[in-house]
């Protein structure tokens, strides 16, 4: 296949766009700065400025499928109005130029894959949820409803539109996996506010499993998946849980617990993305016969290979 990958130079995007040329398929990232682009061999970078098609709309009438990935880290900055505007604008303007670049095109890609976040449920205690929960409310919540909404329109042009819910994504090189080994290895391992909070988390290599697995089930009519799945482990665990067992592996004590107080009081309203969450379940990607290469906690971190000796 062919396809336009938006935000393919972050964590996600590159191991995606690798793992896609390797299974043959031709890639062109969407990038603000091209020539700065880390990409794998064989992959095309094109210049965007997110916020609308031009430079890059003729490509379009090449692709088979588009993926979006675009979006300002939420966990980057603290959350000032401004930053909260800019978590939100940033989403829905590459949304929405993804969509007008097909609406502008004679020929149409076949499918858009998106993905969103588990913050679309809300804040939730130990109940279940599966992809016919309703939206939450706060900033998070709404966010991610404009965020899947930005690309929705696609579903008229007749273009199936496929989004991913992903949880806390795990990978050696980054994300929320960092910040706990440095906690074990200053020997202050401990939950973050209550710990009962659950943590919906994801491989990296899983996740890029999920977008594969999406991509190969259509069949020789463009015919194939659509709607909302759940890109989260179908075993999601606490924050206490999480914290233990990354203490257990590292042979460190697991004691020192980070009040909520003083964690809202460094974070702001930013606490919420560890002091609150949802217990996910991908219903739909299990329903479909996808097979989780790690689907426990314990298994994913021993993959990463993590260096916990340090």
């Amino acid at each position: 296949m062919k396809l336009i990958i938006a935000g393919g130079s972050g964590l996600i995007g590159q191991a995606l766009t690798k793992d896609l040329v390797s299974q043959g398929h031709q890639v062109w990232v969407l990038s603000r700065n091209p020539a700065d682009t880390n990409l794998p061999d064989g992959v095309l970078a094109a210049e965007w400025d997110a916020k609308t098609p031009k430079g890059w709309e003729h490509l379009v009438s090449q692709a088979d499928g588009m993926i979006n990935l675009a979006g300002t880290n939420i966990g980057e900055r603290p959350w000032t109005n401004e930053r909260k505007r800019l978590v939100r604008s940033s989403r829905m303007e590459a949304g929405q130029a993804i969509v007008e670049a097909i609406r502008q095109s004679d020929h149409r890609p076949r499918v858009v894959m998106q993905i969103a976040g588990v913050g679309y449920y809300g804040i939730h205690g130990d109940e279940p949820l599966d992809e016919q929960a309703p939206p939450g409310t706060g900033f998070l919540s709404s966010v991610a409803v404009d965020w899947e909404n930005s690309t929705r329109p696609v579903n008229e042009l007749g273009v199936r539109q496929i989004i991913l819910r992903t949880g806390v994504v795990l990978s050696s090189k980054g994300g929320v996996l960092a910040p706990f080994v440095l906690q074990n290895r200053l020997f202050a391992g401990g939950p973050l506010g209550s710990g009962k909070q659950w943590i919906s988390w994801i491989h990296l290599q899983d996740l890029v499993g999920v977008f594969r697995f999406m991509l190969a089930h259509e069949n020789t009519a463009g015919e194939g998946l659509q709607g909302v799945f759940n890109a989260t482990s179908p075993e999601p665990v606490t924050n206490a849980e999480f914290g233990r067992t990354v203490s257990r592996l590292m042979h460190r004590p697991y004691w020192l617990p980070a009040p909520a107080f003083a964690l809202r009081l460094v974070l702001g309203s930013m606490s919420t993305l560890v002091l609150d969450g949802q217990r996910v379940i991908p219903r739909r990607l299990l329903q479909m016969g996808f097979e989780f290469q790690f689907p426990t906690l314990e298994k994913a971190l021993q993959d990463l290979r993590v260096d916990f000796t340090k």
